[in-house]
C-alpha cells in the first residue's frame, strides 16, 4: 500500500475506486466496506483508494472540545488498512480552508482532478464541502457530468459502523478490552516509548516499563490492571512477551499523574528509549488504593498469578 500525506503527492489514476472516511478503529463494520472497495477495484481492473483526514475534522471545526479521543493513531490505522489489501491511502491534512470548499469544487478538485475517481463507494449520509452542504445526490449528479459512478453503502451498514465505534469507545473507557476486541476484530493496542519512572516497582519485585504515548488524541482504556502481550524489537526481530499492564494514578503512593506501566514477565533488559506495542487482552481488576507497598505487593502477586492462568487458558482453546 502506498501512503500519501497530501493530495498534491498523489498521482492521478486512470481508474480509481474510492471510498472516504475517518475509519477510526477500522473495526468489523469498516472492514466490510473496505473489502467491498478492494473487491470492486479487482473486478474493474482498477486501484483501491481510501481518502481519510488528519487531524480528525471535529478537532479543527470544534477545537475547544478536547474530549475527542481516537481508537487508532494515524499510523496504526495505516497498518491495518495495508493488511486489508488497500492500494492507496491518502491522508489529507484537514484545515478550515479545506472544509470551506464549495461541494462542486471539492468534487472537481479532489475526486476528479487529483484522484481520477471512476467509482466511489460512499454512505447515504455522507456530507462534504462548506457547511457540510454536499450530499449523495450531489455526488450522483456530478458523476453523470464527470464520468464516475456512485455506489451507496446501505443504511444498515452505516448504522452498524456508528454503533460499533461508539460501543468500542465505551467498552475501552470502562476497561472492557475483551468486548472492544470483539467489535474491532483484533486486540486494542497502545504504541509508545519507554521512559524513566521512579523505579518503585523494582523495590517490590515488580519492575515496570513506563510508557509515553506521544499522540494526545489516542484513547487510553480505563484505570486498572490488564493482561497484555508486549511486542518489541529485539536484535532486529520482533519478539512478543506476556505481561500485565497498569493504568492509573498510583493512589497507594499518592501519585499525581496518570501512568501507563507494564510489568513484562521473564524479562530483565534495559529498554529505555525503545518503542513497544502493548496489546490489551483482558481486564483483571480496577485500580485500588492499598494501605502500603506491602499490601500492594501481595495483590500484584495475585494479579500475576491471574494473568498467567489467563494465558494458560488461551493455550487450551
Amino acid at each position: 500500500m502506498k501512503i500519501y500525506n497530501n493530495l498534491s503527492d498523489f498521482k492521478k489514476l486512470d481508474n480509481a475506486i474510492v471510498t472516504i472516511g475517518t475509519f477510526d478503529g477500522v473495526h468489523f463494520g469498516h472492514q466490510k466496506i473496505i473489502r467491498q472497495l478492494v473487491e470492486k477495484a479487482k473486478a474493474d481492473g482498477g486501484e483501491s483508494v481510501i481518502l481519510t483526514f488528519f487531524p480528525h475534522p471535529r478537532m479543527i471545526i470544534d477545537p475547544e472540545n478536547q474530549n475527542l479521543k481516537m481508537i487508532n493513531t494515524i499510523n496504526e490505522k495505516a497498518d491495518i488498512l495495508k493488511s486489508l489489501g488497500v492500494d492507496h491511502l491518502i491522508i489529507t491534512p484537514f484545515t478550515r480552508d479545506f472544509s470551506n470548499q464549495l461541494p462542486e469544487d471539492y468534487i472537481k478538485n479532489t475526486l476528479v482532478d487529483n484522484i481520477g475517481t471512476k467509482h466511489i463507494i460512499i454512505g447515504y449520509d455522507h456530507r462534504f464541502g462548506k457547511n457540510r452542504s454536499g450530499n449523495l445526490s450531489d455526488l450522483k449528479t456530478a458523476g453523470l457530468h464527470f464520468g464516475f459512478s456512485v455506489e451507496e453503502i446501505m443504511e444498515q451498514d452505516i448504522h452498524d459502523v456508528a454503533v460499533s465505534s461508539t460501543k468500542i469507545r465505551q467498552a475501552l473507557l470502562a476497561g472492557d478490552v475483551s468486548l472492544a476486541a470483539d467489535y474491532l476484530g483484533y486486540p486494542f493496542s497502545i504504541f509508545g516509548r519507554v521512559i524513566k519512572g521512579d523505579k518503585i516497582g523494582r523495590t517490590i519485585g515488580f519492575p515496570t516499563a513506563n510508557i509515553f504515548v506521544e499522540e494526545t488524541y489516542k484513547l487510553i482504556p480505563g484505570d486498572g490492571i490488564y493482561a497484555v502481550t508486549v511486542e518489541m524489537n529485539c536484535h532486529e526481530s520482533i519478539k512478543t512477551f506476556q505481561g500485565m499492564a497498569y493504568i492509573g494514578q498510583r493512589p497507594t503512593i499518592n501519585g499525581m499523574t496518570r501512568n501507563i506501566e507494564v510489568n513484562i514477565f521473564d524479562f530483565n533488559q534495559e529498554i529505555y528509549g525503545q518503542d513497544i506495542k502493548m496489546n490489551f487482552l483482558k481486564f483483571l481488576r480496577h485500580d485500588v488504593k492499598f494501605t502500603g507497598l506491602e499490601a500492594l505487593t501481595v495483590q500484584l502477586q495475585k494479579d500475576k498469578e491471574a494473568t498467567l492462568i489467563y494465558f494458560e487458558s488461551l493455550k487450551q482453546q
